[in-house]
């Protein structure tokens, strides 16, 4: 399997992509991707509740460069790049930015996964659903972090 290179702009959340700053997506920059679509899951590991907290899931983008910021809390996206999104570990569908208590910091994990087709897979799907439509699927797989601290 073929690694994909996965970056963001930064490597400690900027406000605006955190909940004191309007809970924007980031852009994720995507390098030696050769997939049919792209899938994305980001994890809080830090969350206290679980091991696999997901505040992320979003899936059918084209196989781009560059995942845009700012990526509307939708199940269908039409813009600026067209995607599904599920319900998040949050209970509401789209980007949830970090906000950790004062003083303590967490880390986001930014899976990708390069897929071989498109998935027939509902908006508002959990990411367990996600999970079982990509078995088989994934050809491509990578990841980055960022942390935030307040």
């Amino acid at each position: 399997m073929k690694n994909v290179v996965v970056s963001m702009d930064f490597l400690e959340f900027p406000v605006m992509f955190t909940c004191d700053g309007g809970n924007h997506s980031p852009r994720l920059t995507l390098k030696g991707l050769q997939a049919a679509s792209v899938a994305v899951m980001v994890f809080n590991p830090f969350e206290k509740s679980c091991c696999s907290f997901t505040p992320w899931i979003i899936w059918n983008i084209p196989p781009v460069g560059i995942i845009p910021e700012d990526i509307p809390a939708e199940g269908i996206v039409t813009a600026p790049i067209p995607a599904t999104q599920g319900v998040n570990d949050y209970g509401t569908i789209g980007y949830k930015a970090p906000c950790p208590p004062p003083g303590q910091m967490i880390r986001y994990q930014f899976k990708v996964y390069g897929l071989d087709t498109m998935l027939g897979l509902d908006p508002g799907s959990d990411k367990r659903q996600l999970i079982n439509a990509m078995k088989g699927h994934v050809v491509q797989f990578g990841e980055t972090a960022a942390i935030c601290s307040r």
